[in-house]
């Protein structure tokens, strides 16, 4: 059994199905996940531009992270198993979508990040508080932490507009035949 078949297997079961068939269900969701993405994304955007200096200079590191770190912590939950509910009941139309591939490739390479700079910086705030400038190391993470960001917003919202190749030839050959 290949990949295409198992996600058309998981799409298809009767929970997938009532969620992406319900005129409300799967909106809900779908808006619920963009509204905690974006409230999730502005706490990391704080606290990536308080890491390299650009904005909330009155607070400390400690405390711009320390303030955030449990609501990032719920929202990554949340938006999380949302995602999981949005991908499950449409699985087999993303699975070989490459802006899909590449948003959970970068959702990966987010966890990595997290891993790389959890003891040097996110866990390491009160020491980056008593230097005179903030290390290159802190900064680093900000502006990769920015960039993986962007991009899996950027993905998630070109996941809409792809289609197979097979698809687009199969419309233009039903216009055409018109």
């Amino acid at each position: 059994m290949d990949f295409g078949a198992i996600a058309q297997a998981i799409q298809n079961t009767d929970f997938f199905t009532a969620m992406r068939e319900s005129s409300l269900v799967y909106p809900i969701v779908l808006s619920s996940h963009l509204m905690t993405l974006g409230i999730f994304g502005g706490m990391i955007l704080a606290t990536d531009l308080r890491l390299l200096g650009w904005a909330l200079k009155s607070m400390s590191i400690t405390d711009v992270i320390r303030a955030t770190r449990i609501w990032k912590r719920i929202g990554f939950v949340i938006m999380i198993s949302l995602g999981i509910l949005l991908g499950g009941a449409k699985l087999y139309n993303y699975y070989d979508n490459p802006y899909f591939q590449i948003k959970m490739s970068l959702l990966a390479l987010v966890l990595i990040h997290q891993l790389v700079f959890r003891r040097s910086v996110y866990q390491n705030t009160e020491q980056l508080d008593q230097m005179s400038e903030t290390p290159r190391v802190a900064k680093v993470a900000a502006i990769t932490s920015m960039i993986l960001w962007v991009g899996i917003l950027s993905m998630g919202r070109w996941i809409a507009y792809y289609e197979r190749p097979g698809d687009f030839r199969a419309f233009v050959q039903h216009v055409i035949v018109r």
